[in-house]
């Protein structure tokens, strides 16, 4: 028998040893101190012992069931404790090292200039109004002195969504809608999408941005609008750029003109602008005898070609980050 306790004892201790994972650990156990294990085998021999050897025989099976629960327990501590070392180590982050950065986004080239061109003219007094995209025939024309006859509505051939709602071909149909709600003095300026089924060029596109404004009041002049758009040029282009402004037509203002800016060696158009026709205001409710009004409708992709050099409007809209990452 007693041979037979030290040739399990080195056997187990072997096994438990070999067991790396909790799993394996059990698997030992069951099969050493499990009710059908072999130490369970060895305590059944004792009863077929001689009476004078079962005392010792009992006290050595004891003994050898306290060693193997205690290694069980030690090798069950240790292989845990490895376990939560490797993933630990696994899952360690070295703060000493740079961490991975990552690419951050940015406003759209676009955004941040209409974003400038706003703060120019809030600076000079004017409040942003926003405005819808959908309108309705009213606003986007008649209200603007464009009768459903007039020529001009084939320059403004946009996108109708039902007979009387169209997506805007322009800006200005905000002031519309603004000077039909408020009172004069107003210096209104909105800024947004519009669209109208322009062939796909250089410098049109179906869908583009606009900024409109416009400014109502007594004795406002031609003079005024010339000095608005002067001085937003020079702040937006510099102290020493220039401007011109060259006769034009459109049905809402009269007299009507576009504006330039020295762009290289020649000029860029950048805005349409004039004075409010009179029937504009009477349709608005705003008496033209004593009100005047000057407006201006342009300067939404126009100024981002022109301060960045960007010589076709499509890179805008093709979302090349070669090309936007550079600004």
């Amino acid at each position: 028998m007693q041979e037979e306790i030290v040739r399990l004892r080195r056997e187990t201790e072997r096994r438990i040893a070999e067991a790396a994972t909790p799993e394996a650990i059990e698997e030992v156990r069951r099969a050493y101190l499990g009710r059908s294990g072999r130490l369970a085998a060895l305590f059944e021999g004792v009863a077929r012992l001689p009476a004078e050897a079962r005392p010792a025989a009992g006290r050595a099976l004891n003994e050898l069931r306290a060693h193997l629960e205690a290694r069980f327990g030690a090798q069950a501590t240790a292989v845990a404790d490895r376990t939560r070392v490797a993933q630990l180590e696994a899952e360690r982050i070295d703060v000493t090292l740079p961490g991975v950065r990552r690419h951050l986004g940015r406003s759209h080239i676009l955004r941040r200039s209409i974003e400038e061109v706003q703060d120019i003219f809030v600076r000079m007094g004017f409040e942003v109004v926003e405005g819808t995209e959908i309108e309705t025939e009213e606003f986007n024309f008649e209200r603007l002195n464009v009768p459903r006859d007039h020529p001009a509505r084939d320059e403004q051939d946009t996108f109708y969504l039902t007979d009387d709602l169209l997506l805007r071909t322009q800006t200005t149909v905000v002031d519309a809608r603004v000077m039909r709600e408020r009172r004069p003095p107003m210096r209104i300026l909105t800024a947004g999408r519009c669209y109208r089924r322009d062939v796909v060029d250089a410098t049109h596109m179906p869908v583009f941005h606009q900024v409109d404004g416009f400014m109502v009041g007594e004795g406002i002049t031609f003079a005024d609008l010339k000095g608005v758009l002067a001085a937003f040029a020079r702040e937006m282009f510099g102290p020493q750029t220039r401007t011109r402004f060259q006769p034009d037509y459109f049905p809402f203002t009269e007299p009507s003109a576009q504006v330039a800016v020295e762009y290289g060696a020649g000029w860029l158009e950048l805005a349409g602008c004039g004075m409010f026709h009179p029937r504009v205001l009477e349709v608005a409710g705003i008496d033209p005898e004593r009100y005047t009004a000057f407006a201006f409708g342009g300067f939404g992709d126009r100024p981002a070609m022109v301060r960045y050099g960007i010589p076709d409007i499509r890179f805008f809209w093709e979302n090349d980050l070669r090309m936007l990452a550079q600004f």
